[in-house]
């Protein structure tokens, strides 16, 4: 019979290399950069900084001699006489046209037929040198409804004379604001956002313009509003 023997058992600390430690592994290894190699890093990194600097330095003038243009945007060109000419027949009245020089910018003329409001009208809307809107509205066929949505129901809160005639101002009391005029056949519609010595000066390029115009004798019934 043989002799079984139990294994000695190793000393602490007694383990081979290949084990792991008392800490459970071996002790992380720890990269160490030459000083060579650290200082070719640090001077590539500053060569780039110094690159950087000097191409914006270049580059810098040229940005300032050269500022970005300063314009007001995209203006169409827009002849309002001649679009009111053209008009003319469709409308059975010459359109107002009012010259206000370069003062109010057009930005559209037009004639609607009126499909939806049963109001055929001639529109033209300004650009105010305030940098605010009026739109022109004109036409032979008004009724007190279309009356009311083109001035956005505002209530009537005076008058104010511009070009020799009484207008009537209607409020919105929000900043919008309407100048009504019946004139020589037709009512004519200025409505917007802008002050009222805007109005009062587009108002009476207005009186102007339908003065210097044929009278309409034979305004047209209305279509009811739908």
């Amino acid at each position: 019979m043989q002799e079984k023997t139990n294994p000695t058992p190793e000393p602490a600390g007694s383990g081979s290399s290949s084990e792991p430690g008392a800490a459970g592994g071996p002790a992380p290894v720890r990269p160490v950069i030459p000083a060579a190699a650290a200082k070719r890093a640090n001077a590539s990194v500053i060569g780039m900084i110094i690159a950087l600097v000097v191409s914006i330095a270049a580059f810098l003038p040229i940005v300032l001699m050269n500022p970005s243009p300063k314009n007001d945007g995209y203006r169409p060109d827009i002849d309002v006489s001649a679009a009111a000419r053209n008009a003319t027949d469709v409308a059975g009245f010459t359109p107002a046209a009012p010259d206000t020089g370069n003062a109010f910018r057009p930005n559209y003329a037009r004639w609607e037929a009126g499909t939806g409001s049963g109001v055929p009208a001639w529109e033209v809307g300004y650009i105010t040198p305030k940098e605010s809107f009026i739109g022109l509205i004109q036409t032979r066929a008004a009724n007190p409804t279309w009356l009311l949505q083109q001035t956005q129901n505002a209530p009537v809160t005076g008058s104010r004379n511009a070009g020799g005639r009484e207008w009537e101002l209607r409020d919105t009391g929000k900043g919008d604001k309407s100048m009504v005029l019946e004139y020589r056949g037709t009512t004519v519609i200025l409505a917007g956002s802008a002050q009222l010595d805007e109005f009062a000066t587009l108002a009476a390029a207005v009186v102007k313009s339908l003065d210097s115009n044929p009278a309409v004798t034979d305004s047209p019934a209305a279509t009811p509003a739908p």
